[in-house]
């Protein structure tokens, strides 16, 4: 087919088609991209990774700072395994007390989780630094680059891939973000190379 176009066709027009297929092609690929919901306002959910401090008010015994285990989990005196990934801190205090208070250790505890140290990002692809990274709250794909020592000459500076891996019970989802995209702790960023 496209030898016969070449035959009935000025040089001229054979460019315009040409053009014409690549905007096609375009806009087939940007409607298979997916892109991530905003995560502001939303409530955080742990996962394995986190690190957790617990305040166990007029009992400092009890109060530590907890890595969540990679099956989701920390390991609480007293209580054994609680867990702890996909849960909001303020659920997973709750979460604390109530145990505490069911098993008799304390009589109308008050808990209080804060987040001591989230779990990292990782940046690949055309930076100049791939590798780990610790997370900031309110982070970027764009300042997660500058983290990584900027792009590479060969980087595509527009837009990123993001593997996003929220909780244990679903599976991970990779789309298409933005340079003001906001990242969540454990994303798999990965910078794609120019092919012109």
């Amino acid at each position: 087919m496209f030898a016969m176009i070449r035959k009935t066709c000025r040089p001229g027009i054979l460019h315009a088609i040409g053009a014409t297929a690549l905007l096609a092609l375009g806009s087939c690929a940007s409607g298979r991209e997916q892109s991530f919901a905003p995560v502001d306002g939303r409530a955080y959910h742990l996962g394995p990774g986190d690190q957790v401090r617990v305040i166990t008010y007029n009992d400092p015994q009890l109060s530590n700072t907890f890595t969540v285990s990679d099956n989701g989990n920390i390991d609480f005196p007293l209580l054994g395994v609680v867990p702890a990934a996909g849960s909001a801190p303020g659920a997973l205090a709750q979460r604390i007390a109530a145990d505490l208070a069911k098993k008799g250790i304390l009589y109308q505890p008050s808990v209080s989780v804060e987040i001591a140290q989230y779990r990292p990002i990782y940046i690949l692809g055309e930076v100049n630094h791939p590798g780990q990274y610790p997370y900031q709250p309110g982070m970027t794909m764009l300042t997660a680059v500058a983290l990584a020592g900027g792009f590479t000459y060969r980087a595509v500076t527009g837009h990123a891939n993001d593997v996003r891996h929220e909780d244990l019970d679903t599976p991970a989802h990779e789309g298409r973000i933005s340079r003001e995209t906001v990242l969540l702790p454990g994303d798999v960023v990965t910078i794609e190379e120019r092919f012109f």
